[in-house]
Formats: structure tokens, sequence, C-alpha cells
């Protein structure tokens, strides 16, 4: 009843929507109805009317009919038959004395049904085979076979569909193995069900040996696999016969034992061995014939070395075997027998040494027992770090640097991981680093545009670093679109007083008009403060004015464009101390000079006066006192003499004598004598001379 209500409820909203002017129609909520379902058939009028219903032109029974309202009708079948399918027909007579009728066609099947139709089949290979598809139901009932989504009809030759819906197989074969569906479906309507049926076909077992006689070396090393491949269906069970009795440590088997492995082999493994394949069909074996020879056998000191460049390394090598085999050394790298006893790389008594190993000695080496029945080998890896990159080349880009290697550097026994790229701007600095995978682009990045940088390079393996490159200088680029960065002539920068001029040259503009220039200077100490000027485009020089004296200053210009600004062009220049201006006048300079000389003469003067009796002190003195002049008494009293004798210039002169070279005499009062010493080029005063001619007589020497 609850989907009914709900069928209904639909129909009352389209009756809604579509107003009382629609067509006639029957609403039914399928066409194709399932026997024993419930049938429910609407008839919609759109107008006021009687309205009476028909089944293939016959009345049906009232009582199968339920009026809804005055426009519609509904007719209800509680449990339809195969009887019921047919034509149904509304009729209505409308008030308004017109009449109208609308049909529609009910199908009513049963089935299909399997019955007892088997699922599944087993086939022997090579045999007929036949699997059936018991199908009922009404209407009539078609079957269609299906394998693996497709019609039976492209399968193969070998399968067809019988008129008994049976499928036949035809020599049956192992690709038939596989599920089958069965469709049958209702004659002319889309109603059909689906039987998966399995069809397996079975084979005997079937052995094939990979080798027949197998031929191997004993020794402890020495495994040996004995593989037998099998075939049919069942899987068959596979089972081993040897000649020695089984040891789960000497003798082991895969999963399903279609490969036993002989571990250390011995002469004793020596033997027939039979492999036998069983299933439910039949069986069948196969036998491999094992021969075991007691051959060279190669032992090392080690198997894997790394070692630094420029250390060396020795590696023994031990070979035995009947007959004893004889001991080579092969470098694996280029093939070359290495059995000279002296050079860098060199065999002693079977032990490889390697002396100041370099990145092209690293490689594999091969110690090799050659005997009569067979050979050995064993490998030793000697592995160092690569050598310098040959024919490195390095080339710029926007604030980033680009290594391309023409040819990849000797790896040293070991594939190249990496590359390490140092990058510096002078030598105080240290070596800044990034590592880059061997397979990336070699390339510095986030770099300072416009910027000169020493760079290197050095490849990296298992071991370690390799030795780096020669350095290479390079500038990077700017960033596209910015401007190179302003060029300062230094060598026409002028400074006067506390004034600073400098030529500005135009940078490269990146193809972008420029804006003007950001100028800023300060003087060098962490206190200052930067003082900014904006300076046109057409500008061609900077100058500034009105600085300090004495001071160091910081200068930066920087272009800009519409794409960004370039890096700063930066200068130091230092403006020098105030000069200072003299406060004196010739006059006073000339005075100064006359105190000065004045005072020097005094001194000299008084020194004379003391020590030789001469000067102009003297002079004053004797008019002053006459012949007492103060200091005279030591003359005469023999102090200031030895003997009573003057002594000038190393010579001696008697007392009464004056020396023509500048020395006079005088007389005292009580006859004393009185010795004066003078400059030799000075002449005597008048006053001098005067009084000489009183009181002394001149003596000529």
């Amino acid at each position: 009843m609850a989907k009914e209500n709900i069928f209904f409820m639909t129909i009352n909203l389209l009756i809604v929507f579509c107003g009382t002017d629609a067509k006639m129609e029957i609403i039914t909520s399928k066409q194709d109805v399932q026997v024993g379902v419930e049938l429910l058939l609407l008839c919609k009028a759109g107008g006021e009317g009687h309205i009476t219903w028909q089944k293939d032109d016959e009345d049906i029974d009232e009582e199968m009919i339920t009026k809804v309202d005055e426009s519609s009708s509904k007719l209800v079948i509680k449990s339809a038959t195969v009887e019921d399918a047919g034509r149904y027909t509304c009729q209505c007579d409308f008030d308004s004395g017109h009449n109208d009728e609308v049909q529609t066609r009910i199908f009513v099947y049963e089935g299909p049904s399997f019955e007892t139709t088997p699922t599944y089949h087993e086939f022997l290979e090579g045999t007929d085979g036949a699997v059936p598809c018991r199908v009922s139901g009404q209407p009539a009932v078609e079957v269609r076979w299906i394998y693996s989504t497709e019609s039976m009809s492209s399968h193969g030759r070998n399968v067809q569909q019988m008129p008994d819906n049976t499928l036949l197989f035809k020599k049956v074969k192992r690709q038939d193995t596989g599920t089958y569906v069965c469709n049958a479906q209702i004659k002319g309507r889309p109603v059909f069900k689906q039987l998966s049926i399995s069809v397996v076909v079975n084979a005997p077992p079937t052995v094939h040996l990979k080798e027949e006689v197998k031929k191997v070396i004993a020794g402890p090393e020495t495994n040996v696999s004995l593989m037998c491949l099998v075939d049919g269906h069942p899987k068959p069970n596979i089972t081993w016969d040897m000649p020695a009795l089984y040891d789960p440590t000497h003798h082991t088997f895969n999963s399903d034992n279609s490969q036993l492995t002989i571990r250390s082999v011995v002469r004793e493994d020596y033997g027939e061995y039979i492999c036998t394949a069983t299933n439910k069909i039949s069986e069948s074996s196969a036998t491999v014939m094992l021969h075991v020879f007691e051959t060279p056998e190669v032992s090392l000191t080690v198997e894997h070395l790394n070692i630094s460049v420029g250390e060396s390394v020795a590696v023994a090598c031990n070979v035995s075997g009947l007959p004893q085999p004889e001991l080579h050394w092969i470098n694996k790298f280029n093939g070359h027998t290495l059995d000279s006893p002296s050079g860098h790389v060199r065999v002693e008594g079977g032990v490889l040494v390697i002396d100041k190993i370099v990145p092209s000695d690293g490689g594999l080496y091969s110690c090799m027992a050659v005997g009569s029945i067979g050979n050995a080998s064993r490998d030793v890896a000697i592995l160092t770090q690569p050598g310098p990159p040959p024919y490195l080349s390095v080339s710029s880009g926007p604030a980033s640097i680009f290594f391309s290697l023409k040819t990849p550097p000797i790896n040293g026994g070991t594939p190249i991981t990496n590359f390490s790229l140092q990058w510096r701007q002078n030598a105080a600095e240290q070596w800044q680093e990034v590592t880059v995978p061997a397979a990336d682009t070699l390339a510095v990045t986030s770099l300072n545009p416009y910027t000169m940088y020493t760079v290197r390079l050095a490849a990296l393996n298992a071991v370690g670093l390799g030795q780096f490159s020669d350095t290479h200088d390079v500038r990077t680029q700017g960033i596209r679109g910015e401007p190179d960065s302003p060029v300062l002539l230094c060598d026409e920068m002028k400074v006067g007083g506390n004034s600073f001029f400098i030529p500005l040259r135009h940078a490269d503009i990146g193809g972008t008009p420029l804006l003007h220039y950001n100028l800023r200077y300060r003087e060098d100490k962490d206190s200052a403060k930067w003082k900014e000027k904006q300076l046109s485009s057409s500008t061609d020089s900077v100058t500034l004015i009105d600085l300090t004296f004495g001071s160091d200053y910081q200068l930066e210009v920087i272009a800009v464009n519409a794409n960004g600004t370039s890096l700063p062009a930066k200068f130091n220049f230092t403006i020098a101390e105030k000069p200072v201006r003299s406060s004196l006048t010739k006059g006073s300079v000339v005075g100064i000079v006359m105190v000065i000389f004045l005072v020097i003469f005094f001194a000299v003067d008084v020194t004379c006066c003391y020590r030789n009796r001469c000067g102009l002190l003297m002079s004053i003195a004797v008019k002053l006192f006459g012949q007492k002049v103060p200091g005279l008494k030591a003359f005469e009293e023999g102090d200031g003499g030895i003997n009573g004798e003057v002594k000038m210039n190393g010579m001696s002169t008697p007392r009464g004598i004056r020396h023509h070279t500048g020395v006079q005499t005088l007389s005292s009062k009580d006859g004393g004598i009185l010795s004066e010493v003078t400059n030799d080029k000075a002449s005597l005063t008048k006053h001098e001379k005067t009084q000489q001619d009183r009181n002394l007589p001149s003596v000529d020497a």
C-alpha cells in the first residue's frame, strides 16, 4: 500500500502541474511485469466524464476498476498472470459531449530459470566436451553463451553452441579453461538472467630438464641448481631421487620442488638425479647427470676497499685446486692483465700492490685461477675519490653561475653521485658551498648580481670528495630588466676643502629607461645617519658640499628603472683637517726674531765677559768702574791663569805683552797688567783705543 500511495501521489502532482487540458494517457510503473506481481494502471482523462476500461477490446470487470476522481480512474491487477498480458484501453465520455480513448500494452513473463544446470565441468585435454544450459520461462526464452565478455561466435572453431543450447567443445584445449556465462533472455523483451559455469581442462604431467648433463666445480662456496620443468593439470607434485642421502643442510628445494640446489658441492654429489611429476591423471620423470670436479678456488684478503688518493694498497690472493691453477690479476675496467713485478700498479707473489693510488686506479680488480679443468675468480673493489673535473667551463647568468663539464671526471671506481660547487668574492673569505646531484644542472643561484666571484668544482662519490678544479673568476649578470650599477669614475674624483666631486657614468639600463638615481652618504661611523638625495636620470656627476673636516665618508649610488633597482655603486673618501691660519703680521715676526737675536747676543756677551774679559759688557764695566773691574783681582793674584800666564788658543802669553791675534793688555793702577780676550776680527772702539794709549804701552810680539 505504501508503494501505491507514493505512485498516486506522483500522479496527482503530475495532474496539478499539467492542468486539466492535458490529453488522455495511461500511466503505469512498468510495462514488463513478472508473474505474481501487482499491476497498477492509471487513466488520466484530462477532463470530467465517464471512464471505462477494456483489455483486447473486451470490457474489464468493474471490481478491478476504481474511480479516483471525475477525470481519472485506476485499474488494479493484484497478482499478474501470463494471461493478463495484452492491450489495455481507457475510454472516456466527457461531460462536454465528446469521447476519447488511449491504449497501452502490458507484457507479463515468467522466468527465465536455469533449473538444475550444473555449474562445473572437467574435461581431459584432447577429448570432446559438452556444457548444457537448461532454461525455462514464458513466453519464449533465447539463450546466448558468453566467454570473457565476448560472444562464443568469436571464441574459436573448437567451441560451438548446439540447438538445445548446449556448448560443445571439440578436442578441448588447455586454453579452453575458464568461466562461461549462459545468458537467458525473454524473447523480444529486456528481461534476462545469467548463469556462470566453470570449465576445467585437465592434462597429464610432462617433465622437461633444462640440462641433461651438468658439470660443476666442487668446493665449499660452489652451489649447483638442477631445474625440473613440469607441466600438467592439476598441478603435478614433484619428487627427486638422488645418489646421496637427503641432507636439509646440503640439499634445498624451492616452494614447488621444481629446483634442487646442492650447496658446497663435493665429489660425493656425483651421479644421476631423477625428477618425477605426478597428478591424478598420471606421472612422468626425467634424469639429469651431475659431474663434479675439484677445480680452482680463489680467496682474497679483502673484497672491498675505500682508499684515499695518495695512499697505498695491497690485496693478497690465494688460489688452490687440482691441478694447481695459475694466478692472474686483471683490471676489469680495461681488461688488462697485471703481471709486472714493478711499477705503480704491480703484482708481487700474488699480491696486488698499488702505490699512491690515483683516481684512475679505482675500480674492480679480479684475481683469476686458471686450471686445466676450469677457472675461478674473485673480485675486489678498490675505490677512491674522483679526480679533478677536466675541461671545466663557467658561465654567468642572472645572479647565478653555471658550470659545464665537457667530459665527466674520473669517478675513482664508483659512480659520481654529487658535485660540490664552491664560491667566494675574495681570498679573505671562507668558501661557500652547495652540493648538487650529478643528474641536476650544475648551478649556483641566489647570488648578488653584477658581482665578481671566484668559483671551483669537485666531484663526490661513495668514498668522498675529490680534488677541486682550478678556480675561475666570473661576474654574475643582473636580474633581467633591472639596470646595472652606475659607474663612479674614481680617477677623476676631486676633494676641495669640505666639498667632494666625482663624475658618474650611466650604466646598462636593462632595456627600460632610467627613472632617477638614489644617492645617500654619511660619515663612516656607526652612529652617523644616512643623508639621501634623488638625482635625475641625466645626472653625470655627484657633488657634495658642507662636509665635515677631518672625516671619512661612505657614498652609495643606485640606478632605478620601472623593473627595479641596481646594486649600489659604493665609494669611500676622506675630507682633510681644516687648515690653521697664522695671526702674526710681518712686523711681529721681525720683532720676535730681533728679540731672539738680542737674547742670544746677550748670553754670548755675558759668557765672553766673565770668561775672556771681552765684549760689550766688559767695555761698559771699564767705563763705569775704571781699571777696578770686578773679577780682575783673581787674575792679579794668579787665580785666572797658571804661573801668571794667560793662555789663548793653546798658546801662553807673558804678562804685559799684547798679542796681535785678538789679545790686548791693560795696566792697572798698581802697575799690574789686565788681560782681555776679544774676537779675533773685532776692532777696538775709540774709547778703548784712548784708554789703551793712556795706560798701556803696546808691545809687539
